[in-house]
């Protein structure tokens, strides 16, 4: 992988984080060509490492939300923030068991596997299209959502399931306010990314004398800068109900990606 490779999947990554395709499905593809070789364990590295990066422009885009929470847990009493905050930990235990317990199996599925991306693409289009058909109301998202939604959290960690796709869609679904579900949908990720990150550079994953460093930091500049742009264009685009148009888009790469998975 060249620098500019690592600059495009950096932007690739910022820009579907946030946008209902599947951030981790399009760096696939975009891995494949490229005519990425790394090891599938190599290419999850790169894969969190960008997503890091877009985990630090959520914090900057919503980063009054995110002062507003930690003022009011600081108050040590069970108020709105600390309900929040709770929903969040709860939909955290899926991805978590995941992580635990499936991280090898998880890994094998990061390595060009083209044909896996496109049909999972088209089972995103199928959640956003039904999403974008709800009625929208007030309702909050409750103890119960948050964990139906982190359920869809980590199905979504396999690549072609959009993250922010099926956790919107799935929020909406049960009934919440489109805004509502898109801000729990970006909160709600971040700690896992911390964790995750955490994890690898604990591990001695993740080093300085890496010789992949040079290529990691620059994906993670590109990741973050694009990152900004998107997340806030996401927002806009839940509330005036635009997810057809991902769906439709899904659906045209994810047959894009199984035809090239077949005919190659």
């Amino acid at each position: 992988m060249s620098i500019i490779d690592s600059i495009i999947l950096g932007i690739i990554q910022g820009l579907t984080e946030f946008l209902p395709v599947s951030s981790s499905g399009h760096l696939e593809l975009g891995k494949a060509i490229l005519g990425d070789q790394s090891l599938p364990e190599d290419s999850l590295l790169f894969t969190v490492v960008l997503h890091f990066a877009t985990a630090l422009s959520t914090i900057v885009v919503f980063r009054k939300d995110i002062l507003s929470l930690i003022i009011g847990a600081l108050k040590f009493e069970w108020n709105a923030d600390w309900q929040f905050l709770s929903k969040i930990a709860i939909s955290m235990i899926p991805a978590v068991i995941v992580g635990l317990f499936f991280e090898k199996q998880l890994e094998s599925l990061f390595g060009g596997n083209v044909l896996l991306v496109g049909c999972m693409l088209i089972v995103t289009a199928i959640l956003l299209y039904l999403a974008d058909k709800a009625k929208n109301t007030n309702k909050s998202v409750s103890f119960s959502n948050a964990f139906i939604i982190g359920v869809s959290q980590a199905i979504a960690m396999l690549p072609g399931i959009s993250r922010s796709g099926a956790t919107i869609s799935t929020s909406v679904l049960l009934g919440n306010d489109k805004t509502k579900a898109a801000r729990f949908s970006f909160l709600m990720v971040v700690p896992l990314i911390f964790g995750k990150i955490a994890k690898t550079i604990v591990s001695g994953e993740l080093t300085y004398e890496s010789e992949n460093f040079t290529l990691l930091s620059v994906g993670f500049i590109a990741a973050f800068i694009s990152g900004l742009f998107a997340c806030t264009w996401m927002i806009t685009l839940v509330k005036k109900s635009k997810l057809t148009y991902f769906a439709i888009y899904c659906v045209v790469i994810g047959l894009i990606a199984i035809g090239f998975a077949t005919f190659n």
